[in-house]
């Protein structure tokens, strides 16, 4: 039986990833701030297939304290899923909150790199693979975008050097890039401003995390030697259609 780590698997994607794993005969050890959550998705799934890591990926000690505490049946990771990430704020670089930016370069990018660098060793030794949530906002920018669509844009680029650097060492490196997915992230992203999000998904039929937990479990589930390299989905309602131009009057 393989194992999968998971980190922020408290909600959203994660959660749904976790359950998807579970359901396909994976091992999953899932990962996040709210350890309540944690201990529900371990009931409901079942302690032989969930173990529960409480902590926040930016702490690297917690973080390796939990790792060297593994049980046996959990210790040997053969998927990294560097879900946990974030954005916040909507407004234009002129009107950021700097402190903001810094969490999301912290917490999507720092901490990305960080675990991914951890567990290298292991990944190589197991043949492994490691998918990373990056997003549309990669390669798409938007109003208010700004540092959110540059911390993604980094997960693109460096799981495609991940790539070049583990040639021939057997770990296959997926970017993944979804477009509008209804969790909590616009919740997040507005500072609890559950209309705020209510507003956004109105009418779009955006996708699921469900949607994106079962698009990792596929590329988890692909022969060895097939990678998907980088994979990109939106919802049908949402598309790249037209720049925007800005004309002056008169």
């Amino acid at each position: 039986m393989k194992t999968a780590l998971v980190t922020g698997a408290t909600s959203g994607i994660g959660a749904d990833t976790a359950r998807a794993l579970v359901k396909a005969g994976w091992r999953v050890v899932a990962t996040g701030r709210r350890a309540d959550r944690l201990a529900d998705l371990v009931k409901e799934l079942g302690a032989d297939n969930v173990h529960a890591c409480a902590f926040d990926v930016c702490d690297e000690a917690a973080r390796d304290e939990a790792l060297a505490l593994l049980p046996a049946d959990f210790a040997g990771i053969d998927c990294l899923v560097n879900n946990a990430g974030l954005a916040l704020g909507t407004s234009p670089a002129q009107e950021s909150d700097l402190a903001q930016w810094k969490t999301m370069i912290d917490t999507n990018v720092t901490a990305l790199v960080s675990l991914t660098h951890k567990l290298l060793p292991m990944l190589i030794e197991r043949k492994g693979l490691i998918v990373n949530l990056a997003s549309v906002a990669a390669t798409y920018p938007y109003t208010g975008g700004n540092v959110y669509g540059g911390t993604k844009a980094f997960v693109r680029q460096f799981s495609l050097g991940l790539r070049s650097d583990l040639a021939g060492t057997g770990v296959r490196v997926t970017s993944i890039e979804p477009g509008m997915v209804e969790t909590e992230f616009t919740v997040v992203r507005t500072g609890g401003n559950q209309k705020a999000s209510d507003d956004l998904y109105q009418g779009a039929n955006p996708m699921t995390g469900a949607d994106i937990a079962e698009t990792i479990l596929w590329v988890a589930s692909l022969p060895a030697h097939l990678n998907i390299n980088t994979l990109e989905l939106m919802p049908v309602s949402q598309s790249f259609a037209g720049f925007k131009v800005t004309r002056e009057e008169g």
